[in-house]
């Protein structure tokens, strides 16, 4: 019990929860491993998790040694929106540009992005949303409270990525499974697309946050 009192905070069973339920919520990410999950399955979306819990988990060190200052820069975070908004354009343009046909359930899947690429394009995408920052520092700060150690924030932060990578790898999975990807088949390039879209509706939302939000 010492051991357990040690190395988890008071509150982590609250921010374990909590953080799962926001996990919940479809967000960008979400939609980024739908898009190409539905195409390439796990063998073409596994560098995505990972370069996505790569990106939580850069985001929760920050907030770990106080990366708040982060608030008093707001030039810095704009540009960050501004370029998280770009790549989801840009990423959603693409799926919605997704070519008809059905899925070849059995062959090799033709254009699969390497495993070093799908690192990179999760990685930004989970660097090029400010929000996940945000997230994490109102959740570790508001949960943990000041009396918390680096051990347990530590502790507290490791758990939440890996939680991060597992879901996202049962997400693609379960889109890879061949009765999934059977039913799946012949509505590929609509699911595509409206991946696409959603992406797109992310990335034209942050602008608009961005550009014509009140003072």
């Amino acid at each position: 019990m010492e051991l357990l009192n040690t190395l988890f905070p008071a509150a982590f069973a609250m921010l374990a929860l909590s953080h799962f339920v926001a996990l919940l919520s479809p967000g960008p990410d979400f939609f980024l491993l739908t898009g190409y999950a539905i195409r390439y399955r796990l063998r073409g979306s596994i560098g995505l998790c990972v370069g996505i819990a790569a990106g939580n988990a850069i985001y929760i060190a920050l907030a770990v040694v106080g990366w708040s200052e982060l608030r008093r820069a707001p030039l810095l975070f704009s540009l960050i929106e501004v370029a998280g908004a770009a790549y989801l354009l840009w990423v959603g343009s693409h799926l919605i540009r997704s070519r008809p046909g059905n899925l070849a359930l059995r062959g090799v899947d033709a254009g699969r992005p390497s495993l070093v690429k799908q690192v990179l394009m999760g990685l930004a995408s989970a660097l090029l949303n400010p929000k996940n920052a945000l997230f994490y520092l109102a959740l570790m700060a508001s949960l943990l409270g000041p009396s918390v150690t680096l051990l347990q924030q530590s502790v507290s932060g490791i758990w939440m990525v890996m939680v991060v990578l597992v879901w996202d790898l049962l997400v693609v999975m379960l889109i890879g499974l061949p009765p999934v990807q059977k039913r799946l088949s012949a509505a590929v390039v609509v699911i595509e697309r409206i991946a696409g879209a959603v992406l797109m509706g992310f990335g034209l939302w942050i602008l608009a946050t961005c550009f014509f939000a009140g003072p």
